[in-house]
């Protein structure tokens, strides 16, 4: 198969993300930020993840990651296609359930609620969900050794050092009802995690 199917589809898709989450981002930036964790290190993580997110657009404009292309093949080609759909389609789920209280560090904004409807009925965090689903279609229809996992290792070492602290945060927030939802809901998959 040819490289250019693969660079197309990985730009028309980063593409779609950005569409997805900008109107999201603009409208939360209206509303007071309450409560922030925003250290250092969440700086760090998300600066390591946008490095991430970048490479793939860089694989599809510049030739610096060539020394580490490989075939393209059509099953992992069709199975990353499927993965990238569905992250971004989860990714729109999760957004427009959660609508203005979106951020991308960790943030409470003024009169802040807890959603559990929607997606969230099923899962406390789909958003991450959708972005490790669409970072496995990035790895496989990416053929090349450090372009295509770019965006699911810095994605994962930043869901790995955030969460808890996003956890203990939506709890402080929210107590009781926050500890209800948490009981009756998986992390990312739904009765399995």
């Amino acid at each position: 198969m040819n490289p250019w199917i693969a660079k197309t589809l990985i730009l028309a898709a980063s593409i779609v993300m950005i569409v997805i989450r900008a109107p999201h981002g603009r409208r939360s930036r209206g509303i007071k930020v309450v409560r922030r964790r925003n250290g250092p290190r969440e700086v760090a993580l998300l600066t390591r993840v946008w490095r991430g997110f970048l490479v793939p657009l860089i694989w599809v404009v510049s030739p610096v990651f060539s020394f580490a292309e490989y075939s393209l093949l059509p099953w992992p080609f069709g199975a990353g296609v499927l993965f990238l759909v569905a992250g971004l389609w989860l990714l729109y789920r999760s957004h427009s359930d959660l609508c203005k209280y979106w951020s991308v560090s960790l943030e409470l904004r003024e009169n802040h609620r807890l959603i559990t409807e929607g997606i969230y009925r099923h899962v406390r965090h789909p958003m991450y969900a959708a972005l490790f689903v669409y970072s496995i279609g990035q790895a496989l229809v990416i053929p090349n050794r450090v372009a295509g996992p770019s965006y699911f290792v810095t994605f994962g070492i930043l869901f790995a050092l955030r969460i808890g602290a996003e956890e203990r945060m939506m709890l402080e927030a929210f107590g009781e009802g926050y500890a209800a939802y948490k009981s009756r809901t998986k992390l990312l998959v739904p009765g399995i995690w």
